[in-house]
């Protein structure tokens, strides 16, 4: 049965900042909620690019030249191997869209972000 998916309620749920829950699958990728406070280490995606959808608060994406800085309902697709640096000052709540999970080291996730 088809169900749809309230993505408030869904980055309501998350208690880590920096850390993605998948919520749909389609197309061969996944559709990731997240939320963030502060700022990721500086890092790079080889694999695959990664698209954030702002549904909440605002979101800076430092690029190496220049920032881009998102509010609700903007969308920007970050380029495979594209340097970058999301930051927030406060708190952000967003959607994710990529084949894989990126919340890792290797992802930027800073090691304050990560549960006890």
């Amino acid at each position: 049965m088809l169900q749809k998916i309230s993505l408030a309620r869904e980055t309501g749920k998350l208690t880590a900042f920096w850390s993605q829950r998948t919520v749909a699958e389609g197309n061969g990728n996944l559709f990731k909620v997240a939320k963030g406070t502060g700022s990721t280490e500086w890092h790079t995606h080889h694999d695959q690019d990664e698209t954030f959808l702002l549904l909440e608060g605002q979101l800076t994406v430092q690029l190496r030249d220049g920032d881009v800085e998102l509010t609700p309902g903007d969308l920007l697709v970050i380029p495979r191997g594209t340097e970058h640096c999301p930051k927030v000052d406060g708190e952000a709540r967003f959607l994710l869209v990529g084949p894989e999970i990126t919340s890792n080291a290797a992802g930027g996730k800073p090691a304050w972000s990560y549960e006890a």
